[in-house]
């Protein structure tokens, strides 16, 4: 039961990633970003529970608080006070953006497999996945224009970073936990700051109109 329910866990947040690609809503990006912190907070909370690691529970509370109720309310917020709410123009449409995604993922699993192999198990099963993550939302990083749809991206990279960490290590450093979740936070904030001057300044998030500004 344990194996399956990490692996239904990283699946989710494997999926999440691929329909971030997919969807043009900005809303509905949010809520799927909101969905597989979600899945990254279950893995932890079945790492401190199979591990009877108090430390393991402390981060899957803070990444669920974090990534599951801070930061998608912040940026749905942005997203309401957007006049476009859809991501209208990315640089790659969505069929080629999703083969795109199946063969990076086919690319992390075999990349990573000989690295599972060294010590298998149920936790090791994970560490593709988190790398599949990593390099689909580095992918949405570039095909996406929408600044954010590049937070978005962003946070998905640190999603599947911290997926990776969490199955990789025998034990998780709370405090570098903490801190990385705190510094993630301050980036959220200080972007939420630059999206809002522009949509004030342009009245869209395009990225491209970053080439307007001028001294």
């Amino acid at each position: 039961m344990y194996s399956q329910l990490l692996g239904v866990a990283g699946g989710v947040a494997l999926v999440a990633a691929v329909l971030a690609l997919w969807r043009r809503s900005l809303l509905a990006i949010v809520r799927i970003l909101a969905l597989q912190g979600f899945a990254i907070a279950t893995v932890a909370l079945l790492l401190g529970i199979h591990h009877h690691e108090v430390a393991e529970l402390i981060v899957a509370a803070g990444v669920l608080v974090l990534k599951v109720g801070v930061i998608p309310a912040v940026l749905t917020r942005v997203v309401r006070d957007t006049p476009n709410q859809r991501d209208t123009e990315p640089s790659i449409n969505t069929a080629t953006a999703l083969v795109a995604a199946a063969v990076l993922t086919v690319i992390a699993f075999g990349a990573t497999r000989g690295l599972v192999d060294l010590a298998p198990s149920p936790e090791t099963e994970l560490i593709p996945v988190g790398f599949a993550i990593v390099l689909v939302a580095f992918f949405g990083l570039v095909a996406r224009r929408n600044a954010l749809t590049q937070l978005v991206g962003f946070l998905l990279l640190e999603n599947g970073i911290a997926l990776v960490a969490l199955v990789a290590t025998a034990r998780v450093s709370l405090v570098v936990e903490l801190g990385a979740a705190l510094d993630l936070l301050l980036a959220v904030l200080v972007l939420q700051v630059l999206t809002s001057r522009m949509r004030s300044k342009f009245g869209a998030l395009d990225l491209d109109r970053l080439t307007e500004l001028s001294d």
